[in-house]
């Protein structure tokens, strides 16, 4: 093996270390779920979607063996309150970019758990793809209070960063207003 061929071994290796999990042009990375809070019937499971195809894609269905029923969800504001609702059609996921599945967005929806979700476990997710293309990852079941980790490393060495949103929002509860505080966050560009 040359020099060259052990470098590239490497390099492929780091980056599905770093992700997940990928297939064809499809690269899911930090994939969790929060431990079930007390005698909760529901979860929900959290990702970053990267679509390397020059093309769009949508992730249109998942399934696991945690639950009785799957759903495509995702948080809107109707006439002031905050509602979650299935997504119909399926989760866009634009070519060259990244989805974010995560609290308050977009999300993959446990209904009906066949048993609790217990901090430190891990269990299989399969993800369908309008393409064709299934991606299996293990989702790691984190604290009942996590916001996981979401951080830009979880992404491809090619990858541009994503544009922040601004952060004009009003803190909800005691939710610390230092974004450096929080797991996996960077604050605002200034």
């Amino acid at each position: 093996m040359n020099f060259k061929t052990l470098f590239s071994t490497a390099a492929v290796a780091t980056v599905l270390m770093t992700t997940g999990a990928f297939a064809a042009d499809i690269v899911v990375s930090k994939p969790w779920a929060r431990a079930s809070a007390g005698m909760a019937s529901a979860g929900a499971a959290f990702m970053a979607i990267y679509n390397d195809a020059k093309t769009d894609d949508t992730l249109v269905a998942a399934k696991a063996d945690v639950s009785k029923r799957i759903e495509l969800h995702t948080h809107t504001m109707v006439e002031g309150v905050m509602q979650m609702r299935e997504v119909e059609g399926g989760i866009p996921l634009p070519a060259s970019g990244t989805q974010m599945l995560e609290p308050g967005g977009y999300h993959v929806m446990f209904m009906g758990l066949n048993a609790p979700l217990k901090e430190g476990s891990t269990f299989p997710l399969t993800l369908s793809f309008k393409s064709g293309t299934e991606v299996t990852v293990d989702v790691e079941v984190l604290a009942a209070s996590a916001m996981g980790n979401m951080g830009h490393s979880a992404m491809p060495m090619d990858h541009k960063p994503m544009e922040h949103m601004p952060m004009d929002h009003k803190p909800m509860g005691n939710m610390p207003m230092d974004h450096n505080a929080m797991p996996g966050m960077t604050p605002p560009a200034k």
